[in-house]
């Protein structure tokens, strides 16, 4: 198939940060009679918008929290970036070996997206070109996002290859009808995530970015298998 187009997640796929981002949303919940660890987080959060997870909480709970959550979460998460925050290895040599338009469509806010990527050394690779759920009426599981940043590229939803990392990134980026690499390299990824990646409709999972321009190669010449 022809190839226009290249969307990352941020979190787990850019940078390596969703350990870091779990630990700042149970630090945050539990200060406000949530108790949760970071695991939990893990579990329970990977992949979903701070606007869908906050609705979740609140679900559970039957009470409303802060209206500043988010910026309590985001002033955490920047605190744990500043000091511990490293890219996913490899990933700006593949970023440069891949010679084709790309774009960030990412769940978290425009400020934690800037940030990581700024910290990381990305912002640059990728910028202006970054997208983010808070554009978009859902988040994912949904197909919004990734459909909104191929409309804003101009490409084609069947033209687009979405790198992803949790399984309702994977979902939304199926449903929009693009095809997915599940990638199951960063340090949150448990034993058996990359079954469930496959499962929610990745084509072909990898654990290693080295292996990422070949496999848009593999793609764009209708090569790739499950």
């Amino acid at each position: 198939m022809a190839v226009d187009l290249i969307i990352f997640d941020c979190d787990g796929v850019l940078v390596d940060s969703e350990v870091i981002s779990c630990r700042a949303h149970a630090d945050v919940l539990t200060r406000h009679g949530y108790p949760i660890t970071s695991e939990q987080v893990l579990v329970r959060f990977l992949g979903v918008s701070e606007k869908d997870a906050r609705r979740m909480v609140e679900q559970e709970i039957g009470r409303g929290l802060p209206a500043d959550l988010e910026s309590q979460v985001n002033a955490a998460t920047l605190q744990f970036y500043a000091s511990d925050l490293q890219p996913i290895t490899y990933v700006a040599a593949a970023i440069g070996a891949i010679d084709l338009p790309k774009c960030v469509a990412s769940s978290g806010t425009p400020e934690k997206i800037l940030h990581g990527l700024t910290c990381a050394g990305l912002y640059d690779l990728l910028a202006p070109n970054i997208f983010s759920a808070s554009q978009v009426a859902r988040g994912k599981p949904a197909p919004d996002l990734f459909l909104f940043a191929a409309e804003q590229m101009k490409a084609a939803p069947e033209r687009c290859v979405v790198i992803e990392d949790s399984v309702p990134g994977v979902t939304g980026a199926h449903a929009a009808g693009m095809t997915v690499l599940g990638f199951h390299g960063g340090s949150h990824c448990p034993p058996g995530h990359a079954e469930r990646l496959r499962a929610a409709g990745a084509g072909l999972t990898f654990d290693d970015m080295r292996q990422l321009p070949e496999l848009v190669r593999r793609v764009a010449t209708d090569a790739l298998t499950g």
